[in-house]
């Protein structure tokens, strides 16, 4: 009965239009009230002690290693560079936001963050290039979940963070999936550019040594990500110690080798971090003390009775995950339907018999993939927000790539040494 009423609230308080941060500590109130006489404190010393965490630390490290990189002309380089690699294909600017999406994966961390620097960087010449403004900002969404897979993935700091999954082992199962996700994206975009009859950005196919050039001048952008693989590999550093490492290599490349990091650049860069981590931050408190009145009241042990109950056949399983998780990824921002979902449906998709590395690279990317459905799809909404776009039309414009999209899922699902490969060859 107070678990119905905690869910009733959340919605509630969700349909009102309250900040889902407050939404998640609100909705905690019944069990305070009716578990027993439990003192308000206890949700106080909650929200502080998850604030009080070493691999919490990655966050905001990798939010800032990030800023700093953006304001050093790094994106602007890797934009020349995808260019370079996709530009002659048919649809050619819808090809380089897909290419970019995978690169700025070890940039950003962000999918929401990734889809909003698209939408401005592209959305208005993708429009005065003829192309649809649904398919735009359609390829600018769904390339965007791809950032959810690459190294430093924020959504997969919090996952492993929350659930004690080791976020390099995590880090490293997201490079293939991230990788074969963009070939899927690619291809599907590649046929919808020639149906329409999209022309390539470039003229003609660029030479070895144009891309020779371009690559060596986004050097120090592609190791981003390789750093923190190697570093994995050899016990270098954690991911906290990563992300540390990160903000030193940023400030460096910005300030001694591109020299476009000035002071003024720098306070953007810290503003900016403040900002993304006053949201983050605030869901991970909130969501602590909801994901606390839930342990008390045995969710995770219920739910896993209740599915284990409907069906004890692993792939049924994992398809009513699947289900649950795009449907909250509608209504849910990303690091919060992983604080509040993850702790519930994991121990489910364990007892059943699946790698928790495996579980947490598909999770991940589904809970974004959430946020590019409607009703409410968080990255459906920046995207169109931004560039004027009807949800309609988006709707519309997203049908191949939904159908895309599912076929990704079902290859990897069906394949657990894509995301387990790396793990255990390198760890």
């Amino acid at each position: 009965m107070i678990l119905i009423s905690v869910a009733l609230l959340f919605a509630l308080f969700l349909i009102i239009g309250v900040p889902v941060a407050f939404a998640l500590a609100l909705a905690s109130i019944p069990v305070f009230i009716f578990s027993g006489g439990m003192p308000p404190t206890v949700a106080l010393q909650k929200m502080a002690v998850a604030t009080q965490s070493f691999p919490l630390l990655a966050v905001p490290f990798f939010i800032l290693a990030g800023n700093l990189m953006n304001v050093t002309g790094l994106t602007r380089r890797l934009v020349n560079f995808s260019r370079l690699l996709t530009g002659w294909m048919a649809g050619g600017l819808l090809q380089v936001s897909v290419v970019l999406s995978f690169m700025m994966g070890g940039v950003s961390g962000s999918a929401v963050a990734d889809a909003s620097m698209q939408s401005r960087l592209f959305g208005k010449a993708m429009v005065e290039r003829g192309y649809s403004r649904g398919t735009s900002a359609a390829v600018i969404a769904f390339s965007s979940i791809i950032t959810a897979t690459i190294p430093p993935s924020i959504g997969l700091i919090l996952f492993g963070f929350i659930n004690e999954v080791s976020v390099g082992r995590l880090f490293l199962a997201g490079v293939v999936p991230g990788l074969l996700l963009m070939f899927v994206l690619m291809a599907v975009t590649g046929i919808v550019a020639s149906r329409r009859g999209y022309a390539p950005e470039l003229p003609e196919r660029p030479t070895g040594g144009q891309l020779l050039a371009s690559a060596a001048e986004s050097i120090w952008a592609l190791l981003f990500p390789i750093i923190l693989i190697i570093g994995f590999r050899f016990g270098l550093f954690t991911a906290t110690e990563a992300g540390a490492f990160l903000v030193f290599y940023a400030l460096i490349i910005g300030r001694f080798v591109y020299r476009e990091l000035d002071f003024e650049k720098l306070l953007d860069a810290m503003r900016g971090t403040m900002a993304d981590l006053g949201m983050v931050m605030l869901l991970i408190m909130m969501a602590a003390v909801l994901g606390y009145a839930m342990t008390i009241e045995r969710a995770p042990q219920e739910i896993t009775e209740f599915v284990t109950s409907i069906t004890d056949v692993s792939v049924l399983v994992l398809i009513l995950v699947v289900c649950l998780l795009i449907v909250t990824g509608m209504f849910l921002e990303g690091a919060a339907n992983i604080l509040l979902i993850t702790p519930i449906v994991l121990p489910v998709l364990v007892a059943s018999g699946f790698d928790p590395i495996h579980m947490g690279v598909i999770i991940v990317t589904l809970i974004n993939f959430g946020g590019v459905t409607p009703p409410v799809g968080v990255i459906m909404f920046t995207v169109c927000g931004i560039m004027n776009c009807k949800s309609g039309e988006f709707v519309r414009a997203s049908l191949p790539f939904f159908l895309a999209m599912i076929i990704f899922f079902a290859i990897l699902i069906a394949f657990p040494g894509l995301s387990l490969y790396l793990p255990r060859l390198l760890m």
